[in-house]
């Protein structure tokens, strides 16, 4: 049985999705500071932003972080 956020984030990533976890306070969030490929931010805004906070941040926490620098370009 797979886990539908972690399914999510995985697609949304794989279609050259860029958005970063932020996790500030046990609050999450994410930030797209370098812009999504078409098709990852079509697939963002079809599936993954109508969701509700608590599943929208479920996805999120299966982003990258802003804080892990091992995803980050020369690492």
């Amino acid at each position: 049985m797979g886990n539908a956020s972690k399914e999510l984030a995985d697609e949304y990533r794989r279609l050259g999705g860029r958005r970063v976890a932020v996790i500030d306070d046990n609050l999450g969030s994410s930030r797209d500071w370098d812009g999504d490929t078409p098709e990852a931010d079509a697939f963002w805004k079809a599936k993954i932003a109508p969701l509700s906070d608590r599943e929208r941040r479920d996805v999120e926490s299966f982003l990258p972080s802003l804080n892990d620098e091992s995803d980050e370009p020369g690492s």
